[in-house]
């Protein structure tokens, strides 16, 4: 198999680490996690999620930054390089970035727009129950500020792996989690008397976070707790869109990659679970549970501000460095969406680094424009196979994260498993002298257990199976 020439390359394991780790750390940590901690039993949601990130993400992981570093070579071509007549896979691989990435822009659109208002202390004004809705339902400004962040995110694929990516990430990366750890820290600390007199604290918000609530669990209700767990860490690892094994091509064939996946799942499960220590205290310490029952943008842009100015003057400063956490993590993901579009472009068709930025910026926008014009003159509703009623935005999420990133999984262990055997990547993986400690956990999850598990999560997405 011919490796790539004069291809980029990460400058060493820290730098590829932390990149790898900035594109897991994005949004679904960040709105989605908290939601689902204090929906699934708390604890319990959090024992299931480091078991699977351990055995199902560890295999997803190791697969892909092992296609990526073997082959040399983005998604759309590196699935026809490991076996050939499979490069459908690499297609479908590269349809999910291109699909993400205009309406992530969107989102870092809003993230830049709560940042500017807590910035110029309009903190109280941005937690009406209006602010948001008046938002996204304008002509004008919401295109404004899904074009400042992207135009953001292109500049750095631009500069390049070096320069750009891992340079940016060495950067941001420490901030964020600098970021994270301090407001979690604040979170647990805080507490709040209420109108009726009731008084909450974090330290009670916290506890929701690390006891299990086995409270009339059913068998059933386990199933739901592990497939939610499983969809959650399927698309924060960034796994099945392209991006790890992007990455993966660009790391050294000396790099220990046993080393740098241990440190990218510690990292990615470190900061979900920060983000659930962040969120859900301070929530239900001005909001009690039923402020937890929000999730996605009505946590992050209604719910959240609302706590933000109960807290007073602080508020405003905690509601400032809490979207630039956001900001910075919602960065770093989009870099590593768009540099999987990119880096196809150019293993493909041979285009420079600046042609195909500026193709892959062109069709972001192009479709970040369609989806901000989707919750005002183009907005209508759809009915999507599990039951859920959304606009554009909410399609296209349903379309990449829960139709083809399942699809691209499947195809993957298919692949690895059973047509060209795990031993690809296990001798890929053990190359540089390091062995793969969880080589017989990794046989066994490729070939039999995450092909069930992906398939069951592709089932319940379509409406099929609704048993669990």
């Amino acid at each position: 198999m011919e490796k790539g020439k004069n291809r980029n390359s990460f400058t060493g394991s820290i730098g590829f680490v932390l990149a790898a780790a900035g594109s897991a750390v994005g949004l679904g940590n960040i709105w989605r996690f908290p939601y689902l901690a204090a929906k699934d039993g708390g604890g319990l949601f959090l024992v299931i999620y480091l078991f699977l990130a351990l055995t199902f993400g560890f295999t997803l992981l190791t697969t892909e930054i092992s296609i990526g570093r073997k082959t040399k070579q983005s998604p759309l071509t590196a699935y026809t390089q490991v076996k050939k007549g499979w490069g459908f896979l690499g297609v479908l691989a590269c349809l999910v970035p291109v699909i993400i990435m205009p309406y992530y822009c969107v989102i870092g659109g809003w993230v830049v727009k709560y940042l500017i208002a807590f910035l110029t202390g309009d903190g109280v004004n941005a937690a009406r129950d209006e602010y948001f809705s008046e938002f996204i339902a304008a002509d004008i400004q919401p295109i404004v500020m899904t074009l400042i962040f992207l135009f953001v995110v292109a500049f750095i694929i631009f500069r390049g792996v070096e320069k750009g990516i891992e340079s940016s990430s060495k950067v941001i990366m420490p901030i964020l989690l600098l970021l994270v750890i301090g407001i979690a820290i604040f979170s647990v600390t805080i507490r709040h008397t209420d109108a009726d007199g009731v008084t909450r604290t974090g330290l009670e918000g916290l506890r929701i976070c690390l006891v299990p609530n086995l409270e009339g669990m059913t068998i059933k209700g386990f199933f739901t707790v592990l497939l939610d767990a499983m969809g959650q860490l399927f698309f924060s690892l960034s796994v099945a869109m392209g991006i790890m094994i992007t990455y993966g091509s660009y790391v050294k064939d000396d790099a220990n990659l046993v080393k740098s996946i241990n440190q990218i799942e510690i990292f990615d499960t470190a900061v979900a679970f920060l983000a659930g220590i962040m969120i859900i205290p301070a929530v239900y310490t001005f909001m009690g549970t039923e402020g937890m029952a929000a999730y996605g943008p009505s946590l992050m842009f209604v719910s959240l501000p609302k706590v933000f100015a109960a807290m007073g003057k602080v508020g405003n400063v905690i509601g400032v460095l809490f979207f630039a956490m956001v900001l910075f993590a919602a960065i770093t993901s989009a870099m590593s969406v768009m540099e999987a579009v990119v880096s196809s472009l150019m293993d493909r068709f041979h285009m420079s680094r600046l042609k195909a930025t500026v193709v892959e910026t062109a069709i972001a926008l192009i479709g970040g424009i369609f989806v901000c014009l989707g919750y005002n003159k183009l907005r209508f509703d759809i009915t999507l196979p599990n039951g859920d009623i959304e606009q554009l935005l909410g399609v296209m999420d349903y379309i990449s994260n829960y139709v083809l990133m399942p699809l691209v999984a499947i195809g993957t262990c298919i692949l690895i498993g059973w047509v060209v055997k795990p031993k690809t990547v296990i001798e890929e993986v053990e190359q540089s002298g390091c062995k793969l400690g969880r080589k017989q956990l990794y046989i066994i999850m490729i070939k039999f257990i995450a092909p069930i598990l992906l398939l069951i999560l592709l089932l319940k997405s379509f409406g099929i199976l609704t048993v669990i």
